[in-house]
């Protein structure tokens, strides 16, 4: 039960809609990867998300203006301000697409912003997480990073040493609340939570079956996360 700790946390009080961990949807792939909503009905998934115990949706701008407000009265909406492609020549890069001015309007509960931690373009990404962060500071808007080990020297993202520097990497560049990629030895990733000051979230990330992720998450609650944000089954985003 991390709720007596963690969810002192403001960003967390303001993010969760229900008791237990946090439970945070990323639909930003799309711009990543493609469609989320096979039918195209992303309204429709929202409102599905909303009735069956989601906290939270990631979406970029112009995905939010393809939902009903309404769902968001039961759901918190953070707008993702990064993207970049599967397509691209360096599919790690990520530049920012939106502004925290934007995303107020919008309604947004919170923003949130990708890093890959050694990607050929990390400065960038390392440059832009740190003015995301001061202009949260100024509107008063929580930050979500979404801080991954990628890149050509990269070779096992979910080793605990990568996860908790990427996790350190979030905090001190002002993050109020960091997503980083499941670290399968539990005692590993308990190591991660105890060492990062701010609220710690793991991606689902590609699972075998529902029953796996089930447990897989279970394992990262018990170590001490603050919630997960998991996407699609089965999909290689990492997300």
């Amino acid at each position: 039960d991390w709720s007596s700790d963690v969810c002192s946390s403001d960003l967390l009080l303001r993010l969760r809609r229900r008791p237990g961990g946090l439970f945070i949807v990323p639909l930003d792939h799309s711009v990543t990867a493609g469609p989320v909503a096979p039918d195209g009905d992303l309204d429709r998934l929202v409102g599905q998300f909303a009735a069956n115990g989601v906290d939270a949706v990631v979406l970029h701008k112009g995905a939010v203006r393809r939902v009903n407000p309404h769902r968001f009265a039961n759901l918190s909406l953070i707008v993702h301000l990064s993207a970049g492609t599967a397509r691209a020549l360096d599919p790690d890069a990520r530049c920012l697409v939106a502004s925290v001015e934007e995303a107020l309007q919008l309604g947004a509960d919170a923003v949130s912003v990708h890093v890959n931690l050694g990607s050929l373009e990390e400065q960038r990404q390392l440059a832009d997480l740190a003015a995301v962060a001061g202009e949260c500071d100024r509107w008063g808007l929580p930050l979500l990073a979404m801080v991954y080990p990628r890149g050509p020297k990269v070779t096992d993202p979910a080793d605990a040493e990568l996860v908790a520097h990427a996790a350190a990497v979030a905090a001190d560049l002002g993050a109020d609340l960091v997503k980083v990629p499941q670290v399968p030895d539990p005692a590993k990733l308990r190591d991660v939570v105890r060492a990062c000051p701010i609220p710690l979230i793991v991606a689902g990330g590609p699972q075998r079956s529902l029953d796996d992720l089930r447990e897989t998450t279970r394992e990262a609650m018990r170590a001490g996360v603050a919630g997960a944000g998991i996407g699609q089954i089965g999909r290689a985003s990492g997300r």
